[in-house]
């Protein structure tokens, strides 16, 4: 049975990027960021975006021979940690982050004074709880290629036969 790994960690971290790459060498991936993978709803005051525990749990219980990387950030996340054989938040520091999301085409989120702010508070508050409930993490500071070795290497600890 093939692992179930989480990639998790805020924006400009590359999560994407490395999701692209561990496509690219044929393995199950899904951007549970994307539509169809949230729900918004108001937690208290606060709204935000929630995994629907249904789809989530569906996704997690397929068996394959392939790992399954599942990328995303959302507020429940811990809720769904067991069903993960690891879970792994990508890290940078602020200034790394911020340069990241200023220079990237793929889309605009970043660019903007409020969402750099965000991206400041998420970093100080949400991103120490992804790590209080992590198996490893990575630095993604060096190459991508090293970023998404280190993945594969963390779903081999995982793998049965």
């Amino acid at each position: 049975m093939a692992a179930r790994v989480l990639v998790t960690g805020m924006s400009g971290n590359g999560r994407s990027s490395a999701l692209i790459a561990l496509g690219g060498l044929g393995h199950r991936v899904v951007e549970a960021d994307g539509a169809g993978w949230w729900e918004p709803r108001f937690e208290g005051t606060e709204y935000d975006r929630f995994w629907p525990e249904d789809r989530v749990a569906a996704l997690l219980a397929e068996e394959s021979e392939r790992t399954l990387f599942v990328s995303g950030t959302v507020p429940d996340q811990g809720r769904f940690y067991d069903r993960f054989d690891a879970v792994v938040p990508l890290s940078a520091p602020e200034e790394v982050v911020l340069g990241r999301v200023a220079a990237r085409a793929e889309h605009g989120f970043g660019k903007r004074p409020g969402e750099r702010e965000k991206i400041r508070r998420d970093l100080a508050e949400v991103e120490p709880l992804a790590r209080a409930g992590a198996t490893h993490e990575i630095d993604t500071r060096g190459p991508r290629t090293e970023v998404v070795d280190q993945l594969v290497a963390i779903a081999q600890e995982f793998r049965t036969q």
